[in-house]
């Protein structure tokens, strides 16, 4: 991976985050989820906010690439779009192993300086 891709791919992942910091929009994936494709007006009956509001959310989520809208007629209807929910899974699984090793190290080495402790002690 170039430094450039790895940029990107990084930039991605920031734009999900910041996504989902927001719990109205985490609602309207999740309803977006259960619902499958569906309308901003559908989605705004079910949220205590307003159509508009959720139109502005739903602009956030596609620009992080977590929903993608297209117009049927008069509508746009959205839906999910896994791929930036997945790949920012990976990013998390990978922090996950690094920190999992990190922590294993510090044990092995925790458990090390407590038994020479022992040893010296002894003398």
């Amino acid at each position: 991976m170039t430094d450039g891709d790895r940029r990107a791919a990084d930039e991605a992942v920031d734009s999900v985050l910041v996504a989902l910091a927001d719990p109205t929009r985490r609602q309207l994936l999740d309803l977006l989820a259960a619902q499958g494709e569906t309308t901003a007006t559908v989605l705004a009956g079910r949220l205590p906010v307003s159509r508009q509001a959720v139109v502005k959310h739903l602009a956030v989520l596609d620009a992080a690439g977590l929903v993608t809208g297209h117009r049927v007629g008069r509508e746009v209807r959205y839906a999910v779009r896994p791929a930036a929910l997945d790949a920012t899974a990976r990013w998390m699984a990978a922090l996950a192993v690094d920190w999992d090793r990190t922590l294993a190290r510090i044990k092995r080495l925790a458990e090390a300086a407590e038994r020479d402790a022992r040893g010296s002690g002894s003398g």
